[in-house]
This record gives structure tokens, C-alpha cells and sequence, in this order.
């Protein structure tokens, strides 16, 4: 399954910036390029409703995103994120697109998915925008199947190039949910290697790092603890700003490396929660890069 909505190209800081809409349409290009579009079952996100925002953020926080959405230009949350008109709604789509995606899966109509939604989300924090972020899209939808649909045991892998503090932030000492990372470090937002709480599985690495030191870690380090947390369902923050082609960082993942982190999380679906994995947008702003990385996920998602 493939959600979406056109509100998440809308939002936009500025000509200058990486997160921009672009990336979702070099998405939809090189799905279209691969072949892969007419096999999958794409589908157009609801909003998040307030009661599922306000599962992960406070009441105080999200009115004044709300209140702060200018009539037109940029309101600076920080210099680097930025509201437009259209912000607030495209995180409410954005945030809605995982929760419909854990619905999905839980009931049967779907045994993966992918969001592809903007703005991301793993720098949000419960009361705080920040790192581009201004909704946890993948913890609102984390916290949408712990609660609505009672899952005991619930695991988020974030493999973007940046530590995904505002996921730590909701999450950290929750023992239903184990979380597992590699981040460069040290790097924005510099956080995730000092004493992370037990359920953090937080593997900081080097500028540099490449994919062969990446599939030890993952082997190493994640799958045992995968293994033994048992989830009912899986995750995925899916940052593909570690890439080699990717400025933003200083990581050296190819398409091949994303293709075998997802073919290993398959295998753990498999094995524990019948397959189901949501995984949702974060970084990769190397266009060309974000779009061949993308398809490489989506294929080993979809076991095309």
C-alpha cells in the first residue's frame, strides 16, 4: 500500500531549502520510471485527527502550530523550520497517512506500506518543532496501535542519517515499544549516544560509515533485540539521507544496502507479526538518490 496526499507538496520553507516538495514528486517519478506504480494500491491519506495527535503531543503545542500558521509567507519556528498556509495541514495529512497505514495492516487489507508524506517527523518532539519537523508521524502512528488497536509490543527502526530525538523524546523507558537506530554522530541534533533508556537501541556511527559497516550493525545489534522484543508490528522511519549522493550527511548507503535493511525487517515481520510494516518518509534530499533509494525500500517491501 502507498498513501499520500497532494497537501504534503503544498508545504514549503523556502527555494533554498532541501526539504522541499520535489522530493515527493522524484518519488513518484522514479516509481513511475521503475514500473513498479501499477502494482501497488495507492491511496490518498486522511488528516490525523486531533485525538490522535494529541496521543503524542501536547494541547498547548499543537494550538499554537495552529495559531502561529501564517496568512501568507513563512512563520520561523527555528531558522531551518519554517511554516507556510500550508503547513499545519500537511502535517495533519502527513501524521494521518501512518495512522491509516497501521489500520491498514491491522486489518488485513494490507501486509506492508509506505507514507509518502512531508513534512517529516522524527525530530518532533512532545511539545517542540524542530529539525524540519513539526508532527512524530511515525510516534502518533505508533501510539494509534498501541492504544486503538491494544498491541502489547511495538517496534520503530529509524535509519536516518540523524538521530531521531523527538521519537526518543515520546518514547524512552516505554517498554511496550523498543526503538533501533544508526545516526551519524557527532552531528545535528547531537543527542541519542549518552545513556539512551534500556528500550533504545541507539547504534551512533562515524562520519563516513558505509554499508558494510551498517548490515554488521544491523545484524549484530538489531535483529537479536528484534528478535527478542517480538513485535506485532514494525515500524520504519525511513530516512534516505545516509545515501553516498546525499550532502546532508556523511554516510556511504547505496540503493542495495536500504534494499537488504528492509529484506531484514521483512524477515522479522515475518517471523513475529505477520508480516506487517509501516514505514514512513523521513530525510533524503538528494533528489535522484532519495527517488532510486525509494523504489530499492518500496520493492523489498512489496516482495517485487
Amino acid at each position: 500500500m502507498y498513501l499520500t496526499h497532494p497537501a504534503c507538496r503544498l508545504h514549503e520553507m523556502g527555494s533554498w531549502h532541501p526539504e522541499s516538495p520535489q522530493r515527493l514528486d522524484a518519488i513518484s517519478d522514479q516509481l513511475l520510471a521503475s514500473g513498479l506504480m501499477p502494482y501497488l494500491d495507492d491511496r490518498q491519506a486522511p488528516q490525523a485527527s486531533r485525538h490522535d495527535v494529541l496521543r503524542v503531543h501536547t494541547v498547548q503545542y499543537l494550538d499554537s502550530l495552529r495559531e502561529h500558521t501564517p496568512d501568507q509567507g513563512y512563520y520561523p519556528i527555528d531558522p531551518d523550520t519554517l511554516m507556510n498556509p500550508h503547513t499545519y495541514e500537511a502535517a495533519l495529512y502527513a501524521a494521518g497517512a501512518g495512522v491509516a497505514a497501521v489500520d491498514a495492516v491491522m486489518g488485513g487489507e494490507a501486509r506492508t506500506a509506505f507514507c509518502a508524506v512531508r513534512p517529516p517527523g522524527h525530530h518532533a518532539c512532545r511539545s517542540q518543532a524542530m529539525g524540519f519537523c513539526f508532527l512524530n508521524n511515525v510516534a502518533i502512528a505508533a501510539r494509534h496501535a498501541l492504544e486503538f488497536h491494544g498491541l502489547s509490543r511495538v517496534a520503530i527502526v529509524d535509519f536516518d542519517v540523524h538521530h531521531g530525538n523527538g521519537t526518543e523524546d515520546v518514547f524512552a523507558g516505554d517498554e511496550r515499544v523498543l526503538m533501533c537506530s544508526f545516526f551519524q554522530h557527532p552531528f545535528f541534533p547531537n543527542s541519542g549516544a549518552e545513556h539512551p533508556a534500556d528500550n533504545m537501541i541507539n547504534v551512533p556511527v562515524a562520519a563516513y560509515t558505509g554499508g558494510a559497516a551498517v548490515r554488521t550493525i544491523v545484524t549484530d545489534t538489531w535483529l537479536p533485540k528484534l528478535d527478542a522484543h517480538r513485535p506485532e508490528l514494525i515500524l520504519v522511519s525511513a530516512g534516505f539521507d545516509a545515501h553516498r549522493e546525499d550532502d546532508m550527511g556523511q554516510m556511504g548507503l547505496v540503493e542495495a544496502d536500504y534494499a537488504w535493511i528492509t529484506e531484514q525487517l521483512v524477515d522479522v515481520a515475518e517471523r513475529h507479526c505477520q508480516g506487517r510494516i509501516v514505514s514512513t518518509l523521513e530525510g533524503g534530499y538528494n533528489l535522484s538518490a532519495l527517488g532510486r533509494s525509494v523504489v530499492a525500500h518500496i520493492r523489498a517491501l512489496a516482495k517485487l
